[in-house]
């Protein structure tokens, strides 16, 4: 079935649909995976995009519910070089088309990715549209145009949790009533903000033996308060930071008494809570190869990145920088000269990706308990 991508600034791409008619419409930008699709697909953070695959074949190993991110796919469309109709894998339940059709999210395929990865490169991530059948070119760019831009929208409070929930190790359980709610473990005691998590950032607190409750997006600072947590965790999640303000003003209270650290938009929420700024990069950091040094030792990770927005604190002397991005120089993480808050704008729980960066999650266990004692 015939289908054209319309960019905003006016080009055109044609290929064919791999998940019959439809339509699809966001911010277009590219990840440089080679594997990992289900994985980005459930991402939350790509909320209001469509992924662009720079591999040219994806789909060879099908999908699985066993690798899923989030509770459902999130991207709002897929745009690949060519997508395997048969996949070969002994964990594979559906092929990708189906898995995508089902859930009523369009896949593009036929289109020349590295030319579309090429303009992306140069004139920036845009807002696309893309539909089967026979449409007006012309009126298609005028529906790319029409999509809100990223750039002062709060898809966080749009992903985020319904209500509280609890991990069990492997899913939610959701809280009916929040006054019911009583800690059950004996980890430290954390209070993590849902603006898009991934699930396997919670199984890797998990890992670390936290208790954990996980709270809406929305959530005010005297509610966290009431939960008496030990530290709290800000995730990643979609959209602009600057955005996402409710969130900025409980981070800003939160952190003069507890440990804090926040992944990817935390990262975001957490500097500008402490006065820092945030401004969109041009076609942002999508994939699973990006070489980030960490500044206290001196090593060089391989990190899995997706952020379209990225933090400033030039001239806050109280924060010292962590992380920094080997391609750009774009700042990847900070923490407090005096308190106990850390960030990175990287994923280190890398779903996809490799595993470089996961002693994150250890040094802020041990930051916790060396502040908490706990």
């Amino acid at each position: 079935m015939k289908a054209i991508l319309a960019l905003e600034d006016g080009t055109l791409f044609h290929g064919t649909s791999f998940t019959g008619d439809g339509e699809a419409s966001g911010e277009v930008i590219f990840n440089t995976g080679m594997t990992g699709y289900q994985e980005i697909l459930t991402d939350p953070s790509y909320t209001g995009q469509m992924v662009t695959m720079t591999y040219p074949l994806i789909g060879n190993y099908g999908v699985n519910p066993e690798d899923v991110e989030s509770r459902k796919v999130q991207a709002g469309g897929f745009i690949v070089k060519e997508c395997c109709k048969k996949p070969s894998n002994w964990r594979s339940t559906m092929p990708l088309p189906e898995y995508l059709k089902e859930v009523g999210v369009m896949g593009i395929e036929g289109i020349d990715t590295r030319a579309l990865t090429r303009h992306l490169r140069i004139h920036g991530a845009q807002r696309g549209f893309m539909a089967t059948g026979d449409h007006d070119p012309a009126e298609l760019v005028k529906k790319a145009q029409s999509i809100e831009n990223m750039e002062g929208l709060n898809l966080a409070d749009r992903v985020t949790c319904d209500k509280p929930y609890t991990w069990n190790g492997t899913a939610p359980v959701f809280i009916d009533n929040i006054d019911d709610f009583s800690w059950k473990g004996t980890g430290p005691r954390l209070a993590v903000y849902d603006f898009g998590i991934k699930w396997n950032i919670l199984r890797l607190l998990d890992a670390q033996g936290f208790d954990m409750i996980i709270l809406p997006s929305g959530f005010s600072a005297a509610q966290v308060r009431h939960l008496n947590p030990d530290a709290v965790f800000l995730s990643n999640g979609p959209g602009d930071p600057a955005a996402v303000t409710t969130a900025v003003t409980a981070t800003k209270d939160l952190c003069e008494d507890y440990p804090v650290a926040g992944i990817c938009l935390g990262h975001q929420i957490l500097g500008l809570a402490l006065g820092g700024t945030t401004y969109k990069l041009k076609f942002g950091h999508h994939g699973c190869n990006h070489p980030v040094m960490d500044l206290q030792t001196e090593k060089i990770e391989i990190s899995s990145q997706n952020h379209g927005f990225c933090v400033d604190i030039e001239g806050l002397n109280f924060l010292e920088t962590t992380h920094m991005n080997l391609n750009d120089k774009t700042l990847e993480g900070f923490r407090h000269k005096d308190k106990p808050i850390l960030a990175i704008q990287h994923h280190p729980e890398a779903g996809p990706g490799p595993h470089d960066s996961r002693y994150f999650f250890s040094r802020f266990r041990d930051m916790v308990q060396e502040s908490t004692g706990k």
